[in-house]
C-alpha cells in the first residue's frame, strides 16, 4: 500500500515533464516555421516579352528568393518540356545572372497538374559571390510555368524549397489561373 502513492506521484511527475516537453516542441516548431515563411516581394527584374510573375523570399533560409511566372503559348504542346537544354532555355537563369553552369542533370518533377524538369546551377553573381540557382520548367498544354530560385543554401535544399513553394495551395491556385487551368 506505501507503493501506490509513490507510484501514482512518479506517473503525474513524467505524465506532467512528458507535456512540457510537448508543449515546449510544439511552440519552437511553431516558430520556425513562422521564420521559414516566404515573404511576396516586388517583381524584381525589367519587362522583357513576357509578363512579370510572382517573386518571394525566404530570408531565415539563407537569403533564397525565388521567381515564379507563366509564359504561355512557349512549349512543345506534345513533348512538354522535353530536356534539360529547354531547362536552360527557359528557366529565366540570365534574369539574375548570365553566368550559370549545371551542377548535374535535371530531374524530372511534377506539381500539381504540371509536369517538367528541374535542375541545379551555380551562379557566378555580379558582385562576384557565388550562388546556388535552380530552374524549373513545367508544361501544361502548349504553356510553361517557369521557377527559378537562387541562395546561399545547398542545391538538394534549394531544390525542396521551391518544391514545397511551388506545391503550396496559394500558389497552385495561381498557377492554375495563370495557365487557364480548369
Amino acid at each position: 500500500m506505501r507503493r501506490l502513492p509513490i507510484i501514482v506521484i512518479a506517473v503525474l511527475t513524467f505524465g506532467a515533464l512528458s507535456g512540457v516537453a510537448a508543449y515546449e516542441r510544439a511552440q519552437l516548431q511553431a516558430e520556425t516555421e513562422s521564420k521559414l515563411r516566404w515573404q511576396e516581394i516586388s517583381w524584381p527584374f525589367p519587362r522583357d516579352g513576357w509578363p512579370a510573375g510572382r517573386a518571394f523570399r525566404c530570408a531565415a533560409c539563407g537569403d533564397v528568393e525565388v521567381y515564379v511566372r507563366p509564359k504561355i503559348g512557349f512549349c512543345n504542346c506534345g513533348a512538354g518540356v522535353a530536356d534539360d537544354d529547354e531547362v536552360d532555355r527557359v528557366a529565366d537563369l540570365d534574369l539574375i545572372s548570365e553566368r550559370f553552369v549545371p551542377v548535374r542533370s535535371g530531374d524530372a518533377v511534377r506539381v500539381a497538374e504540371l509536369s517538367g524538369r528541374m535542375r541545379a546551377y551555380d551562379l557566378a553573381m555580379r558582385d562576384g559571390a557565388r550562388h546556388s540557382a535552380v530552374g524549373v520548367a513545367l508544361a501544361h498544354r502548349c504553356d510553361l510555368l517557369v521557377a527559378v530560385a537562387q541562395g546561399r543554401a545547398r542545391p538538394s535544399e534549394l531544390q525542396q524549397m521551391v518544391l514545397q513553394l511551388l506545391d503550396s495551395s496559394e500558389i497552385n491556385r495561381w498557377m492554375a489561373a495563370a495557365l487557364g487551368m480548369r
